[in-house]
């Protein structure tokens, strides 16, 4: 049965949040599947992880792997940090952020999926990065005291979630002063028409959510934090639905960093 949201100019947020689930359940449990969006190490390299840090990282997480950019050069972890990753999947990026901040750094990863939750412990234990811990959770309403990390970071995600504000907002909470914000997201040149809002199924396919970029840039500096840089991302969707939403509505990959004030 459809569910009808009862605001018709917004999307349902139960339906999306049952669809979001979906959708990056099959893609822990299933990444050899096309999707939308690309997915795997190849993704990884074309959008400039490098390859030498990718070979650190258990395999598995990163077939799993649908992020949408590279914000790591942005982002300048350092030996020790405390991170917070927002929707961190079967852990790609939480595993690469280990690297970096080494044995007596902390990563945090936040998600909302069971099987991702799952997959990325399990990849943990078997490797042995013993500063990442996974926490079920969502991204609007995190679990982490305030005032307590130095970064953080998020790939592909924000634009899935229904209340952006909500979502940098807390980001803002759990930083610490200078602390920074790096991501990845999806965003427009332009504002999405409404029956492409409205539709749950494309905000799964990380299409429907995508916000007007300076929007999306104002709800940051909202929150308190000072962007401070943003890049284009060698990304494009693979379908043809989306490569035809890209192109209309100027859909594209973008990084940023941003300093909390």
């Amino acid at each position: 049965m459809k569910t009808i949201s009862k605001n018709p100019n917004k999307v349902d947020r139960h339906d999306l949040e049952l669809r979001v689930k979906d959708m990056y359940k099959k893609v822990a449990l299933h990444p050899e599947v096309e999707y939308h969006f690309e997915m795997g190490r190849k993704l990884a390299e074309r959008v400039h992880y490098p390859s030498s840090t990718l070979d650190k990282i258990p395999s598995q997480a990163i077939d799993s792997f649908s992020g949408v950019g590279y914000y790591f050069d942005l982002a300048e972890l350092k030996t020790g940090e405390a991170v917070v990753e927002l929707g961190s999947g079967s852990g790609m990026d939480a595993f690469f952020a280990a690297t970096q901040v080494g044995e007596t750094g902390e990563i945090i990863g936040i998600d909302m999926t069971d099987e991702q939750l799952e997959k990325s412990s399990r990849l943990r234990d078997e490797v042995g990065f013993s500063q990442v811990t996974f926490r079920k959770s969502y991204i609007e309403e995190l679990p982490i005291m305030s005032n307590s990390v130095d970064a953080v970071i998020s790939n592909g995600v924000i634009n899935l979630s229904s209340e952006k504000a909500k979502v940098f907002s807390e980001a803002a909470r759990v930083l610490k002063t200078g602390g920074r914000l790096a991501i990845s997201d999806i965003v427009t040149e332009v504002k999405l028409p409404e029956n492409i809002t409205c539709n749950a199924t494309l905000w799964a396919a990380c299409i429907g959510g995508a916000m007007q970029i300076d929007a999306y840039k104002q709800l940051i500096d909202d929150a308190g934090l000072e962007i401070v840089s943003v890049k284009d991302n060698p990304y494009a969707f693979i379908s043809d639905n989306a490569k035809g939403a890209t192109k209309q509505f100027g859909i594209k990959s973008i990084s940023i960093l941003a300093i909390k004030k």
